[in-house]
């Protein structure tokens, strides 16, 4: 099923602003600059504005133009756009940033297989990433996928986008519509230790986790090791 332009439109813009391109307060050039730049209808554009002015990311003035309010989206693109919230111990909401170190294709193992629904010894995909907020690592992640869920997977890290689930609607149709998490604490591993900086002994935050796809069919598995020594990981999912 293909994607309404003006749905591309939307989910390029949002990018933009949840990543810091467009910060708070930027005025975008006028719809027929935008639509130059994104290769549609002038009217395309001006439904992707209109939607994304009623979802708060925009605000429309008369005088000025169309500006970048800085809110966060407070509806179900959260899930995709950024799903992890991070806020600093003084409760700010902090940016992180992430960056892909491994990509790796093998086979699904005994454990892995029953929680991806497919069978053991079946094409997988993994890769690893870390984030971070001003610099300083506080989260590293393992992703598994089946092979056959996403053809043609990148096969450089510097290719995987960091709104990852929004890759995954854009390129394979598959959004993320459940996750099912197991949290915990554990002491950090040498791999944590190193991954990111910590002194040993020291205690990490677990997230094991399993998304689904819009049928409910299990679609990623995921393990997060985090440091909570200046953040507090927030999970809100409207």
């Amino acid at each position: 099923m293909s994607v309404p332009l003006y749905e591309v439109v939307k989910r390029q813009i949002t990018e933009a602003i949840m990543l810091g391109k467009l910060a708070p307060g930027s005025v975008l050039p006028s719809e027929v600059a935008l639509s130059q730049t994104y290769g549609v209808a002038v009217g395309t554009i001006r439904r992707a504005l209109m939607d994304l002015t009623n979802d708060g990311l925009l605000s429309r003035r008369r005088k000025t133009g169309t500006i970048v309010t800085g809110r966060q989206p407070q509806h179900s693109l959260r899930l995709f756009f950024q799903y992890f919230r991070l806020h600093g111990l003084d409760g700010s909401l902090r940016q992180s940033v992430t960056r892909v170190t491994d990509i790796a294709r093998g086979t699904a193992s005994a454990q892995d297989a029953p929680k991806l629904q497919i069978d053991e010894g079946a094409e997988v995909v993994t890769f690893h990433r870390v984030r971070s907020v001003d610099e300083r690592p506080i989260m590293h992640e393992t992703l598994t996928l089946p092979l056959a869920r996403v053809p043609d997977f990148p096969s450089r890290p510097e290719d995987i986008p960091p709104l990852f689930y929004l890759h995954l609607l854009d390129a394979y149709n598959i959004r993320i519509s459940a996750i099912r998490e197991q949290i915990g604490a554990d002491l950090a591993t040498e791999q944590d230790a190193r991954w990111l900086d910590l002194p040993q002994p020291f205690a990490v935050l677990t997230i094991d986790e399993i998304a689904y796809d819009q049928l409910a069919v299990p679609v990623l598995i995921s393990s997060h090791r985090a440091t909570t020594a200046n953040h507090r990981y927030v999970n809100e999912v409207q």
